[in-house]
């Protein structure tokens, strides 16, 4: 048995961008940052990394994500895709590789703003 799925929790680091493929079919791009942190054992300093994730979404989720916005909290889940192309702007036909993640779902973390009451 196989299983190729991936859960990331971070933030939006710009706002979703709605593309779409030579055909006319839609889909939304996320970039999302997630973070490490971990005690440096020779300094005792605290260290970190954020590693940026292109996230694509497909089909009806790819409208809700056009929605989100920089900053957004989210856990998305999905699927690892690799795939090469070839940058247009690459005279040479060196092919590169990407690392994406398929989108299959997105929850928001953020919590709702708080409103003031007023007391009677």
């Amino acid at each position: 048995m196989y299983q190729n799925r991936a859960t990331l929790i971070g933030f939006l680091g710009k706002d979703a961008e709605v593309k779409s493929t030579r055909s006319g079919v839609s889909f939304t791009v996320l970039s999302l940052a997630t973070k490490s942190s971990w005690r440096d054992r020779e300094s005792g300093g605290r260290q970190s990394r954020t590693t940026w994730h292109r996230c694509i979404v497909w089909g009806r989720l790819a409208a809700y994500a056009a929605t989100l916005a920089k900053g957004a909290h989210l856990q998305i889940e999905g699927e690892i895709r690799t795939r090469e192309y070839t940058p247009a702007s690459d005279k040479a036909t060196t092919a590169k590789s990407i690392t994406e993640v398929r989108v299959t779902a997105i929850a928001k973390l953020d919590r709702p703003a708080k409103t003031e009451e007023t007391v009677a």
